[in-house]
């Protein structure tokens, strides 16, 4: 079976023109009606901050470029790569955009399906209100730093692993400043496949101890078919900067990269520490660099 494939679509921000009338009757009113494209100057576009990954959501960035206001209601992103379609973080909750504007609407992302290539097409639907009717538009959304294709690769690649072992960060202990801390990883076989835990890569906020020139720290787990027994690895952790913004600001900076082997072939899976253990990692980090509360 082969590692999911990587590749990035390059769409631009494509305008899609035409006309929208926003009508209706009391009997129709607040109904959506099926309509092919947004108002003339109206342009949309799939992203993905930094800060929208560990919670594994996205944002739907909406342009007025024409000349009227735009009230969205209902967001729904669609794509064949998902096991359903994203939605508002917040339901119910309504974006007015004046001409000249732009609105960033946060969707919560589904499971990826796993039986779908890595390069779909994204496409968003958008409930657009009137006075006494709303309308209910598609349009397709660039997606230009592709990072869709790289989720449903990167999530497919770590369900294949989970066939083999649960992942997981089961103990964090922190240390005084100028020593290493420890992270503990635990790794747990299925005993129905096997895997390599090959090694883990730095993040923008963590290093390894004694290893300040590889960007990869060694772990070599190695899991086998029938095994059973958890594997739990201390790895030595240390600050990778000490600027206060570092912490500040912290996006992905508890979010590790494990480098895997699978059948022959080798990826790499993310695993983010979770909520609880990276405020005690950022507790550690501003007293270990001295600028701690």
């Amino acid at each position: 079976m082969r590692t999911p494939s990587r590749r990035r679509p390059r769409l631009g921000v494509v305008a899609l023109a035409g006309a929208l009338a926003l009508t209706g009757c009391a009997a129709t009113a607040r109904t959506p009606e099926p309509a092919p494209t947004l108002p003339a100057g109206v342009v949309v576009e799939l992203q993905q901050l930094r800060s929208d990954v560990a919670g594994r959501q996205a944002q739907v960035h909406l342009e007025n470029g024409g000349d009227a206001p735009l009230t969205v209601a209902e967001v729904r992103v669609e794509d064949e790569r998902l096991a359903g379609p994203a939605v508002r973080v917040i339901g119910g909750r309504v974006s007015t955009v004046a001409p000249g504007g732009a609105v960033d609407i946060r969707v919560q992302l589904p499971p990826v399906d796993c039986t779908a290539p890595d390069d779909g097409e994204v496409h968003v639907v958008l409930e657009l209100t009137g006075d006494s009717a709303s309308t209910e538009v598609t349009a397709s959304a660039p997606d230009p730093l592709g990072f869709l294709a790289e989720l449903h690769a990167r999530e497919c690649l770590l369900e294949r692993v989970r066939d083999a072992a649960a992942l997981s960060f089961t103990g964090f202990e922190p240390s005084a400043p100028g020593a290493p801390a420890a992270l503990e990883l635990t790794v747990s076989p299925t005993g129905d496949a096997a895997v390599t835990i090959e090694g883990i890569g730095r993040t923008n906020l963590i290093d390894f101890a004694g290893a300040a020139s590889e960007e990869v720290h060694a772990l070599d787990v190695e899991v086998t078919e029938g095994e059973s027994e958890p594997i739990v690895v201390q790895i030595p952790i240390v600050p990778f900067r000490c600027d206060p913004h570092a912490v500040q600001e912290d996006k992905r900076g508890t979010i590790f990269d494990l480098a895997v082997g699978l059948e022959g072939e080798s990826g790499s899976v993310e695993l983010f520490v979770g909520e609880e253990m990276r405020g005690r990692i950022l507790t550690w980090v501003a007293a270990w660099c001295g600028f701690g509360g």
